[in-house]
């Protein structure tokens, strides 16, 4: 069935200007005009992105709707998936956030926008690892894509975590996917929107 509604979630310190996003947005609205495309600004709080999740996607479709994250984005989309039993396209997804960034606290600035700060709060550590999935409920509604070039993430712990998903491991590559456009075809195929 194809996709009718996508959402993107962005990584850590990212936005919806990142790349990705943009190059998926532009994509949808270019051939795709009638999809229902969401990619929110995520709150540093867990708790509070995954209630903006929550609310946004309420009435949307769950056997029609796909979710698309990257790096913390991943972990999300996980979560969502998992809640709304939807497909999920992985970025170089976060395995153990709550371990990876216990080094952050304290003010950030944004990737996209280094005057933009904000607060990672001690007690968002407790609220990532209460939004940890357990076993996927159904792998194959999951494609992953991992490069073991990942500066910021150990390819071998994500690959382990989803080696039961379709999985393309990349040689080389980086965290932020820099040949994102190489892998469009694989990812849109997953979706149904080829």
């Amino acid at each position: 069935m194809p996709t009718t509604h996508l959402l993107y979630l962005h990584g850590f310190r990212s936005s919806p200007q990142s790349a990705k996003a943009q190059i998926m947005a532009a994509l949808v609205q270019q051939h795709h005009p009638g999809v229902t495309w969401w990619c929110p600004q995520l709150p540093p709080s867990p708790q509070a992105a995954l209630a903006l999740i929550r609310g946004g996607i309420a009435a949307w479709p769950r056997d029609t709707m796909a979710v698309i994250g990257s790096s913390l984005g991943g972990f999300y989309a996980t979560a969502v998936a998992e809640e709304c039993g939807c497909k999920a396209v992985l970025l170089n997804p976060a395995v153990d956030p709550a371990r990876d960034l216990a080094g952050f606290i304290g003010e950030q600035s944004s990737w996209q926008d280094p005057d933009e700060r904000f607060f990672f709060e001690p007690h968002f550590i407790d609220e990532l690892r209460a939004l940890q999935a357990g076993p996927l409920k159904i792998p194959a509604h999951y494609w992953t894509l991992i490069a073991k070039g990942d500066e910021v993430l150990d390819w071998r712990e994500m690959a382990a975590r989803y080696a039961s998903t379709p999985l393309q491991v990349l040689e080389g590559g980086n965290h932020g996917l820099s040949d994102f456009d190489h892998h469009l075809p694989g990812i849109l195929k997953f979706l149904a929107l080829a």
